[in-house]
C-alpha cells in the first residue's frame, strides 16, 4: 500500500496518478477536501511558461501535457488559457524570450505603443512579454477532481484524519500515526503536507522551509466585458496578476497580489489576518497601472507559501518516504506532472532530479 499524506495540489495529484496506475493508494487529509487553511485552496492560480531558466520552461511544457491528461480523465475543465504578460519599470525581457525561442514557446515581444494598443485596460511604459500559453487553474476545482477520480480508480481517502507519526520499521516498511489512533501501515508515503511539513518531524533531514502568509486581493473590472491576460510586474514591487474567477466574486474581477515581502508564520500559529500594508501597497499599484479595475478591492484573503532557500522544488526518496514539496509560491502550475514524478518516485520507475533532492546545498 503506499500512503500519500496531505489532499492538496500536490498529495491529491499524487493519489490520482498512482490509483490509476493500478496501484493501491490510501490519502490521509487532516482537514476536509478543498480545505481553506494551506496553500492548494482558491479559483485563481497562474499557468506560465516563462522562467528564466531553462529547467523550468521544460517543465511547464510538460505540466501543460499534463494537465490536458487530467482534464480528460476527470472530464472536468481545469486550465484556461489567456495568454500573459511579463513586464516591469526596468525589466528587460529579452534574455527571456531568448530561452522561450530555444524552447520552441510561442511568445511575443511588444513596444509599450504596440502593447497600450493590446491592452488599453493596462498602463503599460516599456517592453512588454507576451507568451498566449498562459491561463489560469482552478485550484479548488482540480483538488476535487484528483480525489474524486483518485477514489473512483481505487484510492481510499481518510479526511479529518491528522498524522501525528511516522516511523520507519526495520525492513523497511513505514507506520503511520493519527490522531483517531489509527496505525497505518504502508510500503511507501508520500508527504506532501505543503506547510505542515516542517512540523511532521519526519526521520530524514528537509532543507530549510519557511512558511510565510500571503495576501490577495480582487479587484472589480470597470468592463466585464474585456477578457485580461496573467501579469507579472517586477520592479520596486514584485507582483502577479490574473482573472479571479469565483474568488473575486459573482462580477469578473482580477486577482492581484505581491509575490514576495509575507509574513513569516508556521501552519499551525497564522492568523489569516490580512496585511494593511500590502493592501494600500497593491491598491496603489491597481489605482497607477491597471486603469481598468477599480482600485478598490471587492474580496481579500491569505494563504501560505512554504519556500526554500533557491526555489527549487523538494521531491526526493529516503528509504519508504518520498518528501513532495512544490514550493516557493510557484509550484502550482506544475500540479499533475508533480504527481507523476512523486508517483515515479513511490514506484521506483524515476530517479529524483538533483535539483530537487533532499540533501543539496543552497
Amino acid at each position: 500500500m503506499i500512503a500519500v499524506v496531505g489532499a492538496g495540489l500536490m498529495g491529491a495529484a499524487t493519489a490520482w496518478e498512482l490509483a490509476r496506475r493500478g496501484h493501491e493508494v490510501t490519502l490521509v487529509e487532516a482537514h476536509g477536501i478543498g480545505h481553506r487553511h494551506g496553500s492548494s485552496h482558491g479559483s485563481s492560480r497562474i499557468f506560465r511558461r516563462v522562467y528564466p531558466d531553462p529547467l523550468y520552461v521544460r517543465l511547464t511544457g510538460q505540466a501543460q501535457e499534463r494537465w490536458r491528461e487530467l482534464e480528460d480523465d476527470t472530464a472536468t475543465p481545469l486550465l484556461r488559457t489567456t495568454g500573459g504578460l511579463d513586464m516591469g519599470e526596468d525589466h528587460d525581457p529579452a534574455p527571456t524570450a531568448a530561452l522561450l525561442a530555444a524552447a520552441g514557446v510561442p511568445h511575443e515581444l511588444l513596444g509599450p505603443d504596440a502593447a497600450a494598443e493590446r491592452w488599453p485596460h493596462i498602463r503599460v511604459t516599456g517592453p512588454v512579454l507576451y507568451h498566449p500559453d498562459a491561463g489560469v487553474i482552478d485550484a479548488d476545482r482540480t483538488v476535487a477532481a484528483c480525489v474524486r477520480r483518485a477514489v473512483e480508480h481505487g484510492a481510499q481517502a481518510l479526511t479529518g484524519t491528522r498524522v501525528t507519526g511516522l516511523d520507519v520499521r526495520p525492513g523497511g516498511k513505514a507506520v503511520l500515526r493519527t490522531d483517531d489512533g489509527r496505525e497505518l501501515v504502508a510500503d511507501t508515503v508520500v508527504v506532501a503536507a505543503g506547510a505542515w511539513l516542517p512540523e511532521l518531524g519526519l526521520p530524514v533531514e528537509l532543507p530549510p522551509l519557511r512558511v510565510t502568509q500571503q495576501q490577495v486581493f480582487h479587484f472589480r473590472q470597470h468592463d466585464p466585458a474585456v477578457r485580461w491576460p496573467t501579469l507579472i510586474w517586477d520592479g520596486a514591487l514584485h507582483l502577479y496578476g490574473l482573472p479571479s474567477g469565483s474568488d473575486g466574486g459573482p462580477l469578473p474581477a482580477f486577482k492581484v497580489a505581491e509575490h514576495d515581502r509575507g509574513t513569516p508564520t508556521t501552519a499551525r500559529t497564522r492568523d489569516g489576518v490580512v496585511d494593511p500594508s500590502s493592501r494600500a501597497r497593491v491598491s496603489g499599484f491597481v489605482r497607477d497601472r491597471l486603469p481598468g479595475l477599480d482600485p478598490d478591492p471587492v474580496a481579500e484573503a491569505s494563504c501560505l507559501y512554504t519556500s526554500t532557500p533557491d526555489e527549487d522544488f523538494v521531491l526526493d526518496r529516503r528509504g519508504p518516504l518520498v518528501v513532495v514539496s512544490p514550493c516557493s509560491g510557484h509550484g502550482a502550475k506544475f500540479t499533475p506532472l508533480i504527481g507523476a514524478m512523486a508517483a515515479d518516485l513511490a514506484t521506483g520507475r524515476a530517479e529524483p532530479h538533483p535539483r530537487f533532492r533532499l540533501g543539496r546545498t543552497a
